[in-house]
């Protein structure tokens, strides 16, 4: 099946870009951190705010399916980072996010269109919000946290409830929800402004992990161990846990079902990595989950469309 293969390969284009860029220094050593910060800072924060400012509640309001992916994504989520405790709080977040961060932005839409059809639109956008307004909040919530220190914990909770509110990733779609609140449409030039701006994000985040991987770095073998446990995460895990969520536990209908396990068994996106990166936390497994998974995941992905169809 061509799905998957065509779905992903403008992604290992724009890291192929990145990584030329690097080799051949068209790009200089900084351009990595530079571009990670335009996405946290501008990219990224506009197209969150054009994807929550534009859901309608009618169309996401479906309980069982918001459940499954949520108890799903969180319960990955939580998994890895116990798994992985000895890390530290801040790098088992982001080994949690590796094994649960879905990229369902950039490969659900165009995915989900050829199984579903419009159908799919909605289904795979309440994806996108499970991941970064749940799964994404909660992990730069547990990265801050871990930096912090405070005499009490009720200082601790403020320090790190104002650092989050004051992170743009999750200020965005906070502000955005004014919109379908209220029932006020998002005006045309805003509109445009946050179509363009947020159009950005995802080719900037990879053409940034490809600058990464250029990079030169030790000659420190990579973890091959951690990196191989958080892809069978993602891949298997995830879509399996997913799966029993929804045939066994909530009995979702046929096409919820196979859009749920479709949704979870995406690779990992580019998001564990701009966060390793803003934060200056290790992210060298990051980015060979991401690209390694992203590999993997024609198979994967092409197993679970033949079983869906």
């Amino acid at each position: 099946m061509l799905t998957p293969l065509l779905t992903v390969l403008p992604v290992f284009a724009l890291i192929f870009a990145g990584w030329l860029a690097g080799r051949l220094r068209a790009l200089g050593p900084q351009a990595t951190s530079e571009l990670n910060r335009f996405v946290v800072w501008l990219a990224l924060p506009a197209l969150l705010f054009e994807i929550v400012a534009k859901a309608h509640s009618s169309e996401l309001w479906r309980p069982g399916f918001l459940a499954v992916l949520v108890l799903g994504t969180m319960g990955t989520f939580a998994l890895t980072i116990a798994l992985n405790r000895r890390h530290g709080l801040a790098d088992a977040t982001i080994d949690g996010l590796n094994a649960a961060y879905a990229n369902s932005g950039y490969m659900g839409f165009p995915i989900m269109a050829v199984v579903l059809g419009a159908a799919g639109r909605p289904l795979t956008l309440i994806s996108v919000l499970v991941t970064v307004c749940v799964l994404f909040a909660t992990g730069i919530v547990l990265i801050e946290a871990a930096g912090q220190k405070a005499a009490s914990p009720g200082r601790l909770v403020l320090k790190v409830a104002r650092r989050v509110l004051s992170n743009p990733l999750v200020a965005a779609p906070l502000a955005a929800s004014l919109f379908p609140i209220s029932g006020l449409g998002v005006p045309a030039p805003l509109d445009s402004f946050l179509t363009m701006l947020g159009g950005a994000a995802s080719p900037c985040a990879l053409v940034a992990l490809g600058l990464f991987l250029a990079a030169e770095r030790s000659a420190a073998p990579a973890p091959r161990g951690r990196i191989s446990a958080l892809i069978a995460l993602k891949l298997i895990a995830q879509p399996i846990v997913t799966w029993l969520l929804a045939a066994k536990v909530f009995a979702l209908s046929p096409v919820e079902t196979h859009a749920a396990v479709i949704l979870a068994a995406l690779p990992t996106g580019t998001g564990p990595f701009m966060l390793a990166e803003f934060y200056g936390r290790e992210a060298e497994v990051t980015a060979r989950v991401v690209l390694v998974s992203t590999i993997l995941s024609l198979a994967t992905i092409t197993g679970t469309l033949w079983w869906a169809l």
